[in-house]
């Protein structure tokens, strides 16, 4: 019961002390009435922290629950808890809940993925104060979390939660309404009977062990708003008799073929489709053109290879991913929705498509690769022309806000200047530049950057040192990209020391990563002041020669606001002095900064 209480009073006032003394007493009933049962305090902790902190409100909490815990603090308690949550949830909400329970168990599910479904079938709508209706789902998906109605499974840089899982009991509890509700129907699941429907909303093909899923005979489909299917041995329906679709996700479907798309144009209200990892699928339909309530089009990892002209006719698309070898048809100007595009290969396009480009002025986040795949039948002077089209394009998309850049040496070095103002995060990814480039320090609006770097001097923590707003910043050093550049041999590698003249002013996320080159940076009084977060990585075999002093110290303790670091250590020599050095230099930091993993790879 100890361990209740903690949990109890930590999740609603950080502790018991700072409980205010009029909810003391209620508080203490509705902590006995959960029996100790760490599901039921969570599920009624994510409820009061949603409700006025008065002691009318919480109140009626506790006599909502009444007395079923005390008696039978077993599954029909639990039930009794999670139902008291369910039904204080907004109408939005709820359903925005009960879409969990498509997924088998022990999922985990993506909130952006979930975001879109949510979208597509109009659960949510744009609301005063949220200027896209994406937001709107950002807030629902976190109130869920913070309601303890679902659990965080994957977090970002940033701590921003991106994946979450279901507790079992909570699945059970949402399956049961779903049905109840006829809100889901699925199929497959081994617990659940499946009996004569009659319409069918949400469809769910989950296959176990069975030698092949089918949906039952006799079935009404024409309304079914979302199809999934998970498991190989799920029989594909007919598409044609879905007439009313909005979301249908085949992704990692390995029985997905060409032919079972065929009458895909008559999904008039379909606006998300996922095919990613369906390996089969190398062709799409001309038919897809058809779909012009169609928002999202994921073609990532399948083998598609060429898109159809008829893409163009989608207004509306606002995501298009595609694997780097896909071709796209010309008259992509026409897509002026479209905000995502990734991944595509520059030189695999034709010169039409290209001119085009920067006519999409909608475009936020954009990737692309300069890898030739045709070389062989490509000259060099028609991939320089290409290269020429793009950067202007570039330049005149004033509303990007993401760019990945694959494979572009010569395209980084020299041509990214000047870039859009409006840049918040830029990925340089395989190019083997030398140092970072000059027009860098242009992007005053960056955030987020990542560099793949021949080499790194002092010069150059000047330029990302004056980003102003840079939040995270991750740097790669490769000597062996060498090959790559103009140079015959390695640089010189000198001490690179950062202090606290060298800027840095919001930096709070910093990657390091020397695994392949010398770990010549050193951290002096001052520097990096708003860093919480660092990760480094290097082989110490290869930095000794560089004249760093026998405890490899990197002068950890200067930088202030550390709070986390992870170290990784590669190569045998001395592996286990080196990280008994660092971790002994976080144990002196004066903020006793979390160790997430000091530890040795073999090169």
């Amino acid at each position: 019961m100890v361990h209740a209480r903690q949990l109890f009073y930590t999740r609603l006032f950080n502790s018991e002390e700072n409980c205010p003394s009029y909810l003391k007493i209620v508080s203490e009933h509705i902590l006995k009435k959960c029996a100790g049962l760490p599901l039921a305090i969570i599920a009624i902790s994510g409820l009061l922290a949603n409700t006025e902190r008065t002691e009318g409100p919480w109140k009626q909490v506790e006599d909502s629950i009444g007395r079923a815990l005390e008696r039978n603090p077993s599954v029909e308690g639990m039930m009794k808890i999670l139902s008291l949550s369910y039904f204080e949830l907004p109408a939005h909400l709820k359903s925005c809940l009960l879409c969990l329970s498509i997924f088998p168990e022990d999922s985990i599910i993506k909130k952006k993925v979930l975001i879109h479904r949510w979208i597509a079938e109009r659960i949510i709508h744009t609301e005063a104060g949220y200027s896209t209706t994406h937001e709107l789902g950002e807030r629902c998906f976190n109130e869920l979390i913070n309601r303890s109605l679902i659990q965080p499974a994957m977090t970002d840089k940033f701590d921003r939660v991106k994946s979450c899982r279901l507790h079992d009991t909570i699945l059970d509890f949402i399956i049961s309404k779903s049905i109840e509700e006829n809100f889901v129907t699925l199929v497959g699941v081994l617990s659940l009977t499946v009996g004569t429907q009659g319409k069918v909303r949400r469809l769910s093909l989950q296959a176990g062990k069975q030698k092949e899923l089918i949906v039952p005979e006799g079935w009404v489909l024409s309304h079914v708003r979302s199809l999934d299917v998970f498991g190989e041995s799920v029989k594909i329906p007919s598409i044609d008799k879905f007439r009313h679709l909005r979301f249908l996700d085949f992704e990692y479907c390995d029985q997905l073929e060409n032919h079972h798309l065929e009458n895909i144009g008559m999904l008039f209200q379909l606006r998300y489709l996922s095919l990613l990892g369906a390996k089969k699928v190398n062709k799409l339909p001309e038919q897809i053109g058809l779909l012009l309530c169609l928002q999202i089009l994921n073609l990532r990892f399948t083998s598609v290879c060429e898109l159809p002209a008829s893409i163009v006719n989608l207004k509306r698309l606002v995501h298009l991913l595609v694997t780097q070898n896909v071709t796209l048809p010309c008259g992509i100007s026409k897509l002026q929705a479209l905000e995502k595009l990734r991944l595509f290969s520059v030189y695999s396009q034709s010169f039409n498509f290209l001119r085009e480009f920067e006519q999409l002025q909608s475009l936020k986040v954009l990737a692309l690769d300069f890898e030739d795949y045709n070389c062989a039948n490509r000259v060099n002077v028609e991939n320089v022309s290409k290269k020429a089209i793009i950067v202007a394009s570039l330049k005149n998309l004033g509303n990007l806000l993401s760019l990945t850049v694959w494979d572009g040496p010569e395209f980084v070095r020299q041509s990214l200047c000047p870039m859009p103002l409006s840049l918040q995060k830029l990925e340089v990814l395989r190019s083997s530049v030398l140092h970072v480039p000059n027009w860098v320090g242009s992007l005053v609006n960056l955030q987020e950057l990542r560099l793949d770097l021949v080499g790194v001097e002092q010069k150059d923590f000047y330029i990302l040192g004056g980003l102003p707003v840079l939040r995270c910043l991750t740097l790669k050093i490769d000597v062996r990209e060498i090959r790559n550049t103009s140079l015959t041999e390695e640089p010189e590698v000198k001490r690179v020391i950062v202090c606290g003249e060298v800027g840095f002013p919001c930096l709070r996320i910093f990657n390091y990563d020397s695994q392949h080159a010398v770990m010549n940076l050193t951290f002096a009084a001052g520097a990096m002041p708003k860093v919480d977060d660092l990760q480094i990585e290097f082989d110490p075999e290869e930095t000794e020669f560089l004249g760093t002093s026998g405890d490899f110290d990197l002068g950890i303790e200067n930088l202030p606001s550390l709070l986390k670091i992870r170290c990784v250590v590669h190569g045998y020599v001395d592996s286990s002095r080196v990280e008994t050095a660092i971790r002994e230099a976080a144990n002196a930091h004066p903020n006793r900064p979390t160790q997430l993993g000091c530890n040795s790879k073999g090169s």
